[in-house]
């Protein structure tokens, strides 16, 4: 593939910038974004006070002074919420970025294989049979019971998919994008029951998990959540040079001697770990993982081998200054983070389409 990789090689970008100086200012921004979301809220926390916080933490003297409440806020809230955010936008860019490689269709998301809807299924059939089976629940599974529900309807729901688009050993795809299309039906079909039976009080808890939120994060949550994400996203970001060679079509990519059928399939479970993981403990968060690779394919351009890194970066950035709206603009009540997504993914989109430029080196 040496000479494909030849033709997607350029050190500068469409719009006439250095491709490294975009990285380096996407990797600015994510740090300025941590930095933003643990000092901003009802206890102000500056940088040289976060600096100190954690220098005092390791046995290093920091040089600006701080009180407890102060400390108390950064290390159990502030900082397992925004490293919360930091691991959910990278699973769903990646993942989004890597799916609209495979299916080589601009508008595919992480949630084209059904793992949104079943995630949702699974999340709010727990809501309203748990008081069915709590007796029978071991008390330290309490605490994680709607993730590993949400977790477990997602998988199912993608391999529905998958086996649904297998046909001859071979994975169609697009009989896979009407599969998920179809399992996606089911699932909110399934769900739209359920909600239709339960009480006021679950049917206020499934709606706000459904809007999505990092309110619940904790450090025993993220470490659960690293353990899915970090290396279903890393398999993915070494995943470039074969996702450049995707794009050609099929046939074209295994004359090049890329094993197709292994690709899609790594593809859809690696993105299928990510995002169930991320829906299971953050609820359905919307556009992120559709507008970022659209955004940086107008910056970077259409090579995979930067394109997934970037997403990496801007999907991690977005969702944490998403969050830091979500918790401030109409405080002291939080608004559920999807919505905020939404609200600027959607318009963000919409110029997309209107100016013309969504088609644009998209797969």
């Amino acid at each position: 593939m040496t000479a494909l990789s030849g033709s997607f090689e350029s050190k500068v970008s469409p719009r006439g910038l250095p491709v490294s100086w975009l990285m380096v200012g996407l990797a600015t921004g994510l740090a300025a974004s941590i930095l933003t979301g643990v000092g901003i809220g009802a206890v102000a926390i500056s940088p040289s006070q976060f600096v100190s916080i954690l220098l005092d933490g390791i046995g290093i003297g920091g040089g600006a002074a701080y009180s407890e409440q102060q400390a108390a806020v950064l290390l159990a809230i502030r900082l397992p919420r925004v490293f919360f955010g930091v691991i959910v936008g990278v699973g769903l860019s990646v993942s989004g970025t890597a799916m609209q490689a495979v299916f080589r269709n601009p508008l595919a998301d992480p949630g084209v294989v059904g793992v949104s809807s079943g995630a949702a299924f699974a999340a709010v059939a727990c809501i309203v049979f748990n008081r069915h089976f709590a007796a029978f629940i071991p008390v330290w599974l309490t605490l994680f019971q709607l993730p590993i529900a949400a977790f477990a309807g997602a998988w199912v729901a993608s391999l529905a998919t998958a086996r649904l688009a297998r046909r001859g050993g071979a994975t169609s795809v697009g009989t896979m994008l009407l599969a998920g299309i179809a399992v996606t039906v089911v699932a909110e079909a399934l769900r739209g029951l359920l909600i239709f039976g339960a009480t006021d009080d679950q049917l206020r808890a499934a709606t706000f998990w459904g809007f999505g939120s990092l309110g619940g994060a904790t450090w025993t949550s993220l470490a659960i959540l690293s353990a899915f994400v970090l290396p279903a996203s890393f398999a993915l970001l070494r995943t470039g040079r074969q996702m450049n060679a995707l794009l050609l079509g099929d046939a074209e990519a295994g004359h090049l001697g890329l094993d197709v059928e292994r690709l899609k399939r790594r593809a859809v479970v690696c993105a299928t770990l990510a995002v169930g993981a991320s829906v299971a403990f953050a609820g359905i968060i919307v556009f992120v993982g559709l507008i970022v690779p659209h955004a940086l394919r107008l910056a970077i351009g259409p090579d995979h081998r930067r394109l997934l890194p970037g997403a990496a970066l801007l999907g991690a950035t977005l969702l944490t200054f998403a969050d830091v709206l979500a918790r401030t603009c109409v405080k002291p009540a939080e608004l559920p983070i999807g919505v905020v997504t939404g609200l600027i993914g959607a318009p963000f989109f919409l110029w997309l389409l209107a100016t013309d430029r969504g088609l644009r080196g998209t797969p």
